[in-house]
């Protein structure tokens, strides 16, 4: 059972890093976009491959958690939301490589009108990705 707990404790772990890195990838997209930060812009699409890697170790340790373990009630609830957010935040880090592309694009470009919206929306989805 110890066993279990501290595989649990792992899984956690896992999601609070991806959690951390897609937030800072939101952050720096929107940066990017709205400084004309090319920096910002490379970090995000540098960062990208290591979110993918943590969504495929999230999946496969969740499934054999599921697999292994079999878990019950609470724990087995966990692993599933886990799996779930574990989808929606690989998404989100991938939009955020899509903003830092299209930022990259737009470095040289004239802006048209102040980024306000855009900086207000980003941190409202970094409020929700840390409250997840």
């Amino acid at each position: 059972m110890r066993h279990f707990v501290e595989e649990l404790e792992q899984l956690k772990v896992k999601m609070l890093e991806m959690s951390s890195l897609v937030e800072n990838a939101i952050n720096r997209s929107v940066t990017a976009v709205t400084e004309k930060d090319e920096n910002a812009a490379q970090e995000v699409l540098r960062d990208e491959a290591r979110i993918n890697q943590i969504e495929i170790e999230i999946d496969d340790f969740a499934i054999n958690l599921l697999a292994l373990q079999q878990p019950m009630a609470a724990d087995l609830r966990l692993i599933v939301s886990t799996l779930k957010m574990n989808t929606d935040l690989e998404r989100m880090g991938d939009l955020a490589v899509n903003i830092a592309k299209r930022a990259l694009t737009l470095i040289r470009e004239p802006a048209v009108k102040p980024m306000v919206d855009i900086a207000q929306m980003a941190a409202l989805a970094q409020s929700m990705v840390r409250k997840a």
